[in-house]
């Protein structure tokens, strides 16, 4: 390998594991928040938005379907950030700030479009403690752990 590729590989920027780093640590944060504030129960009610209330008696393969739409959905907001920062360079350089509003975004298509959309149909209604704390923890959990990872592996 010459001097040169060695430069531009080092320069490259490794598109894939900054999606699935920041992914992989806002699903694991999320869930593992998710795990403490509702109980270990929370992947059926995830693989419930697919398969419908009954995912909630469902077994270790509706279990493990829950946890797999966690992450898929999870890695699929840092591809979102990741291809918005493409366009946006602003995303990349200031993460401390874009990371919690990028949360909030997350937060609200998943509570006005997802959620409703699910085979749950859940729309609300919510209480404002538990917007606050939704938010919160999308903000903290999701949105910064994302746009960090971003900034890291996609420069």
């Amino acid at each position: 390998m010459s001097s040169a590729s060695a430069v531009l590989s080092v320069q490259k920027p490794n598109t894939l594991l900054a999606i699935l780093v920041g992914g992989l640590l806002a699903g694991s944060l999320d869930l593992g928040s998710a795990f403490i504030i509702y109980g270990a129960g929370v992947p059926r009610t995830i693989a419930g938005g697919l398969l419908g209330p009954a995912a909630r008696h469902g077994g270790s393969g509706v279990y493990l379907l829950g946890i797999f739409l966690h992450f898929f959905i999870a890695t699929s907001a840092a591809a979102v950030y990741y291809l918005a920062s493409r366009k946006l360079a602003f995303l990349k350089d200031h993460p401390l700030v874009c990371g919690p509003f990028y949360g909030i975004a997350v937060f609200l298509v998943m509570n006005l479009i997802v959620l409703p959309l699910s085979a749950l149909h859940f729309r609300g209604p919510f209480q404002l403690a538990g917007l606050i704390q939704g938010l919160l923890v999308h903000m903290i959990l999701i949105g910064l752990p994302i746009s960090f990872s971003i900034r890291q592996f996609a420069k």
